[in-house]
């Protein structure tokens, strides 16, 4: 999303969006939102115009007039890059397209590449890498593993996760559905590796195999998380782990999505969907996972393991010295 592309064309209604934005800052959103309707009489079919319009509408509670904004800029922006559709699912209005989602995920993180890290590590107390790191480290330990032979980091960003792997790790493919990310990423050299695309077609890829999947602050754009789990499981070698988080919520849903536009997943919903793909949960922690507008986002993080395949005589025997260790996992 470039400043060309938000910008209206017009000057004049250009202008009055800045003093707008001017108002919402001051915390006077109401008289914002007046002045966004008035700059847009002049330039209607600026879809980036109205997105802002409904941003300040629902701040000063006007949910109506937010919804009837949103739908505006839903209708001129199909693709779904401005979040749109996103809103208008999250309260309740109609469902997001996978489609929208996706260009809305991946627009959202290409502007927001060159300043990622500054906003999370600074700014909203991300402390996700590390613990999970963490998690991954104690989970080895227990298996007598020292290192993996590949691994697979999803939705790699610019790399804080990979920070954390390097060392654990002989071969690391970075991948994520942001082009700018991966730019970003690859200045650093952490990847040996580095792919841009959605991550379920990346696992589907034929061939595709490892020994550790991680999956850091991912899930919360991902509404259906066991097509997810299926493929992962499909990747991994036997024995080999699966470390992610989520953001949690306590309802009976399986998944919400929030005003936030990230979805929040149920624990429980999650343990099940990882039993039906095959994983054997080797740890499960909760924790404060980052902060929002100053209020602390809780977070669940999961280390699951692929079950190690038996030989024909241990089947037969029952002879837990049979079990066949995986061939690229280090020990």
């Amino acid at each position: 999303m470039t400043t060309s592309f938000l910008s209206s064309g017009d000057l004049i209604v250009d202008r009055r969006a800045q003093y707008a934005q001017m108002l919402a800052e001051a915390g006077d959103f109401a008289a914002a939102a007046d002045l966004m309707d008035q700059a847009l009489a002049n330039a209607p079919d600026w879809a980036a115009g109205w997105m802002m319009a409904g941003g300040f509408h629902l701040k000063a509670e006007a949910l109506g007039s937010a919804i009837a904004a949103w739908q505006r800029a839903a209708g001129l922006d199909p693709a779904g890059t401005l979040g749109a559709q996103m809103h208008l699912a999250a309260h309740g209005i109609a469902e997001v397209e996978p489609e929208a989602q996706a260009a809305y995920v991946e627009a959202l993180f290409d502007q927001y590449a060159d300043h990622f890290e500054e906003a999370l590590l600074q700014k909203l107390d991300y402390v996700v890498p590390g613990r999970l790191a963490g998690l991954v480290e104690g989970a080895m330990a227990r298996a007598g593993i020292e290192g993996f032979a590949r691994g697979i980091d999803l939705g790699c960003g610019t790399g804080l996760m990979g920070e954390r792997l390097r060392q654990r790790v002989s071969h690391l493919t970075g991948v994520d559905l942001s082009a700018a990310m991966v730019s970003e990423t690859a200045r650093k050299g952490l990847y040996d590796a580095l792919e841009q695309g959605e991550l379920l077609a990346f696992l589907q890829h034929e061939g595709r195999m490892a020994d550790l999947v991680t999956a850091a602050d991912v899930f919360m754009y991902c509404p259906a998380l066991p097509p997810i789990f299926a493929a992962v499981h499909g990747v991994l070698r036997d024995g080999g782990m699966f470390a992610f988080s989520v953001e949690s919520h306590a309802g009976e849903e399986e998944q919400m999505l929030q005003a936030s536009l990230r979805y929040a997943h149920n624990g429980d919903a999650i343990k099940r969907a990882l039993a039906d793909a095959g994983f054997e949960i080797v740890e499960d922690a909760e924790a404060v996972i980052r902060q929002d507008g100053g209020q602390p986002v809780m977070g669940r993080l999961f280390v699951a393991r692929k079950p190690e395949a038996v030989t024909s005589k241990a089947a037969e025997m029952g002879e837990a010295e049979a079990v066949e260790a995986p061939a690229s996992v280090l020990h």
